[in-house]
């Protein structure tokens, strides 16, 4: 349910309008108490609070129930919603707000608050001095940009009027004990009125699956082959985890988790340089151990770069770190691993402790789920490319691509939970249009969204465009995807393999080909999913989408714009990307 709004055409003035949108909102949020399992039961002794997130994987969500819980704890009555789906004129009328916030990319805006911050950082944004805010930012520090989404808006709130509840958190990768101390002492200070014997908010009381990525489930792998033929120069294989009686269980669009374990080679080629042994102890635990499934061995922290710079007398490196070049520093790294790193200090001179407190705790690897529950009964499937490489007389690979591919065969067993990702799923409505793009392993969640819609028995029109290299050796998911064509289930197949001819094809130009039946199937209410890479594939398409809806729609850029902010506000463009 949207919160009404007030049309920027309606006769009122800004007083007017304001008392108006919080008439509104407040009226809306009792209207869905019953539907917000996390807000409190409509109450006129109750407080509201609105506690606002971007997600671009569900984290973000996730912490914004948990606080809700604890805000329902403390006597208030909580509304959690999606920030895009924030109107500008409501949140003037807002009084007490949290926002929690993922960051994207390098310092970009998650999916679903790109269209919020745009409004927010307009010159139409609304005052709101009426309105006291806290933030709590999620990043990575091994990124640029480590939180930058929760440090613009929570400036911004603070530049338009608003006063702070509390200091802004920013939280690193290992964010949950952070947010938990974080929410316990805020909540309670967003309160109007004190909460008898309550100094901090109580525990969170959403449910809880039980595996997660503090306790992952140990799942025995049931299939793992590869997909891509033996002259592609990429290796994808399939894997099928076994979910026993586990009681996991995810939907079509969401992501699996997987806890990878490090190279045993890098392993004791690190204690080799440090001159330590495997079973040296640091902090009661071996070295081996530790190096080996507790810390992150292959991508260089922070610490560790800045460390090694200071002892090594290395000009380059020092000359990139020190003049803050983020270009050169990366072309520096790149390739580059924690023991190339150490290699250009002497032997030994770091000790086994001092070399683990500059690490970063080893994180799981997140792939999108490339089969439905109903389809796959007892079993979740992956679609993975291993990424493998030579680099300084070492081969090297992907930290968990590698360890699935070659050390977790079919017999041995993984630790695995679901990442679920509500903002990524098919249409409600069976009888909806869908048009996927996801060429390489970017098909794996829209097989799961085919799978689903078949086990549905949905009537909607599917159309996937797909492509790679080459067809020979490339085409992965042939045989189904020509079964599903056959039987009706993939209205169109639309494929783009890059260098099977002298001209690269790519799912964009395939798409701006057959503009006019795009558009007319966005017209009849198609959704319009994209996953794969980031950094070029999503930005093309993104591109191409608005270009197909200028010409074929008859519109200015600007007006396609305002098309594809109306797609994305509607929730029918929506983007699986990393």
């Amino acid at each position: 349910m949207m919160i009404p709004h007030i049309p920027e055409d309606a006769p009122f003035n800004g007083e007017q309008r304001a008392w108006l949108s919080g008439f509104m909102a407040g009226l809306n949020s009792r209207l869905i108490a019953g539907e917000n399992t996390a807000s409190a039961p409509a109450s006129s002794a109750a407080q509201p609070i609105h506690i606002l997130y971007g997600t671009q994987t569900g984290n973000s969500e996730n912490l914004a129930m948990d606080a809700a819980a604890s805000a329902k704890s403390l006597g208030m009555a909580p509304e959690v919603r999606g920030l895009d789906d924030i109107e500008m004129d409501a949140l003037a009328a807002m009084r007490h707000v949290v926002i929690v916030t993922s960051t994207y990319g390098e310092g970009e805006m998650p999916d679903n608050a790109q269209l919020f911050w745009e409004a927010l950082s307009a010159d139409t944004a609304p005052r709101l001095e009426g309105m006291k805010f806290a933030v709590l930012a999620l990043g990575d520090t091994g990124y640029d940009g480590f939180c930058q989404a929760g440090k613009l808006i929570d400036t911004r709130l603070e530049q338009l009027g608003a006063t702070r509840i509390a200091t802004r958190l920013d939280c690193d990768i290992d964010f949950e004990d952070a947010a938990a101390a974080w929410f316990g002492e805020t909540l309670p200070l967003a309160a109007e009125k004190p909460v008898a014997g309550a100094a901090t908010a109580t525990a969170p009381s959403r449910e809880q699956t039980g595996w997660s990525r503090k306790n992952p489930y140990v799942s025995t792998m049931a299939v793992n082959r590869r997909l891509s033929g033996a002259a592609s120069t990429k290796e994808i294989r399939h894997f099928e985890f076994d979910l026993a009686d586990s009681g996991l269980v995810y939907e079509a669009g969401d992501a699996l988790g997987v806890m990878p374990i490090n190279d045993p080679a890098l392993v004791d080629l690190l204690i080799a340089r440090l001159g330590a042994a495997a079973e040296t102890e640091v902090s009661g635990t071996s070295l081996g151990a530790l190096l080996s499934t507790q810390y992150e061995i292959s991508t260089p922290s922070r610490d560790l770069i800045a460390e090694v710079e200071r002892r090594a007398g290395h000009e380059e490196l020092t000359h990139v770190v020190r003049n803050g070049d983020k270009e050169a520093l990366d072309a520096f790294l790149w390739s580059k691993d924690t023991l190339d790193l150490i290699s250009l200090i002497p032997q030994g001179s770091l000790t086994a402790g001092e070399f683990i407190n500059l690490l970063k705790p080893l994180q799981h690897r997140a792939y999108s789920i490339s089969s439905s529950p109903k389809e796959a009964e007892g079993s979740v499937h992956l679609t993975v490319a291993s990424v493998r490489y030579h680099a300084a007389n070492r081969d090297r690979g992907g930290v968990c691509s590698t360890y699935m591919a070659d050390r977790v065969t079919e017999g041995a067993s993984a630790g695995i939970f679901v990442s679920p990702n509500k903002a990524f799923r098919v249409p409600g409505n069976d009888d909806a249009p869908m048009i996927m793009v996801g060429p390489g392993t970017g098909i794996a969640p829209f097989r799961a969204f085919l799978q689903e819609r078949r086990a549905r028995g949905a009537r909607g029109r599917n159309w996937l465009f797909f492509g790679d290299q080459r067809r020979e050796s490339d085409f992965i998911y042939e045989d189904e995807l020509s079964t599903m064509s056959r039987d009706g289930l993939l209205t169109r197949l639309d494929l783009a393999f890059s260098r099977d001819q002298d001209a690269k094809i790519y799912v964009q130009t395939r798409m701006k080909e057959n503009g006019k039946a795009l558009f007319s199937w966005l017209e009849d209410g198609a959704s319009f999913y994209v996953c794969g890479d980031a950094s070029r594939m999503a930005r093309d398409v993104d591109t191409a989408l608005g270009e197909i809806i200028a010409e074929h729609g008859g519109m200015t850029a600007e007006k396609a714009a305002d098309y594809l902010a109306g797609l994305k506000k509607d929730k029918r463009y929506l983007r699986d990307v990393y």
